[in-house]
């Protein structure tokens, strides 16, 4: 017997979902907003006209305009009728406009445009069973991901993450190696060569572009003679030659997380540790209903688990959670697991040994 609708409801689910399909609107003309620098000259102006804003962009009055007026409307900028100005204001600036922020998440809508380049080959995926390997995204997914990355490692890696690791930090400071696996542009390398100059860091990744760009950004570090970075599958490195390997969002992506795991525990060195980031989020999709399990499984489906799945991989996902970590930390033969006391929103982190 089919159940009574509730016409009342079902309005409200309407409105819900009409406002969903503006937020995916809204997050292309955020993507635009990054791309051509419109927050971040809203940053440096102050409250702006649109005519103002044009003049300093050399970008059209009418798309700004409409665009200005989309921004306002979604409450990223405020809107002075009177005056007819709009002002991106402090607080706002720092999570769209200022890329040294440790609340910038702005180039999350650059990941997005790129996920949903290839929705139709996801879409086809869901009748296959299959997956998009990473050679189907743009260059700029995973430019972005090194966008997403950089203000986390740069406020929290070194000062939080591995100070948390009392072991690894001396032995960084005498000369031990270090090396990030999965380093996509290399920024973690990176400020582990800086924060430790004694330290031999490396790192690895499959993606060739990533490598080059790990490369360029290490040169202009003043690090370039210090971090070596190569392409590779990451389940062939050479053992025993690590005190320090780290992983962060790599093994929810990988084709064969414990293969992978298992390399890692191989080539750390004796007492070595293995540090590994994932999303902060529960291994119970029950407990995922929030704001972040909605992005965190939405990008899972569009990049992480399909291109485990591409090549026949484990495509675990994203939402990976704790239970699973321990399972194939377990698997892969490491006898040490904990989970570190760190309080972070979107960043789990555990400590690993042989």
């Amino acid at each position: 017997m089919a159940s009574k609708i509730d016409f009342e409801k079902a309005k409200q689910v309407a409105q819900q979902v009409v406002g969903d399909v503006g937020t995916c609107v809204h997050g292309a003309l955020c993507f635009i907003g990054d791309r051509l620098g419109l927050f971040k000259a809203m940053k440096e102006s102050g409250p702006v006209t649109s005519d103002e804003l044009a003049a300093k962009t050399g970008l059209s009055e009418r798309y700004l305009r409409e665009w200005l007026n989309a921004m306002a409307a979604a409450q990223y900028v405020t809107y002075d009728a009177t005056a007819r100005r709009f002002h991106l204001t402090p607080e706002y600036a720092l999570v769209l406009a200022d890329e040294e922020s440790p609340f910038f998440v702005g180039s999350y809508f650059q990941m997005v445009q790129s996920a949903m380049s290839v929705a139709p080959k996801v879409a086809d995926s869901f009748r296959t069973g299959k997956g998009v390997p990473q050679s189907e995204y743009p260059p700029w997914m995973f430019e972005a991901s090194e966008r997403n990355s950089f203000p986390r490692y740069k406020y929290k890696l070194v000062d939080k993450w591995i100070a948390a690791l009392p072991e690894v930090v001396e032995r960084l400071k005498v000369g031990g190696a270090a090396v990030d696996v999965g380093c996509g542009g290399g920024r973690a390398a990176i400020l582990i060569a800086q924060a430790f100059p004694k330290a031999r860091v490396f790192g690895y990744d499959l993606v060739a572009q990533s490598i080059e760009r790990a490369r360029r950004n290490a040169r202009a570090a003043g690090v370039g003679d210090r971090v070596a970075f190569e392409v590779g599958d990451c389940v062939t490195l050479p053992d025993s030659k690590f005190d320090f390997i780290t992983t962060f969002d790599v093994v929810h992506d990988a084709v064969d997380p414990v293969g992978l795991m298992n390399s890692i525990r191989r080539a750390l060195a004796p007492g070595g540790t293995y540090l590994v980031q994932e999303i902060n989020v529960s291994s119970k999709p029950e407990e995922n209903h929030s704001a972040l399990g909605k992005m965190v499984y939405s990008i899972s489906t569009m990049y992480c688990m399909t291109t485990s799945l591409a090549h026949g991989g484990a495509g675990i996902g994203a939402a990976m959670g704790e239970v699973k970590a321990r399972e194939l930390a377990e698997r892969a033969g490491f006898k040490h697991f904990r989970r570190l006391p760190i309080d972070d929103d979107f960043a789990v982190l555990y400590e690993l040994k042989a």
